[in-house]
């Protein structure tokens, strides 16, 4: 996660989160926790037989895990701009970030399964 400048979260921010991630994810809790606290994320949507559709990523910052964040995606393709909205538990967002986190790809993006709910396929 080097191409993001986000500090990573607090040993006492990430402590309330913890009981909802397996161990082995829990190294990228706190680079995840960091960029959730950004509530803006710019990237790339890989798309096969495409260099990839940039996106804008924008969400409410919650306090605590029990709550729900709503997501806001904005691809931008030329002129044509895509808007979508996902409303999803907080702790879920997080998992995602975490995956984002993990990802030794260059370009940011979701992990799949984040399309999937976004675009109301699960």
């Amino acid at each position: 996660m080097e191409n993001l400048k986000t500090r990573p979260a607090t040993a006492g921010e990430i402590a309330i989160y913890l009981p909802y991630y397996p161990a082995s994810r829990r190294q990228f809790l706190g680079p995840a926790l960091g960029l959730y606290k950004s509530g803006t994320l710019e990237g790339q949507r890989r798309v096969e037989g495409s260099s990839g559709v940039p996106f804008v990523a924008s969400w409410d910052i919650k306090s605590l895990p029990s709550d729900t964040t709503v997501c806001r995606v904005r691809f931008i393709d030329g002129d044509l701009f895509l808007d979508y909205e996902l409303a999803l538990a907080n702790t879920e967002f997080i998992g995602f970030l975490m995956e984002m986190a993990n990802n030794t790809a260059d370009v940011l993006d979701f992990p799949s399964q984040f399309y999937r709910k976004l675009l109301g396929y699960s």
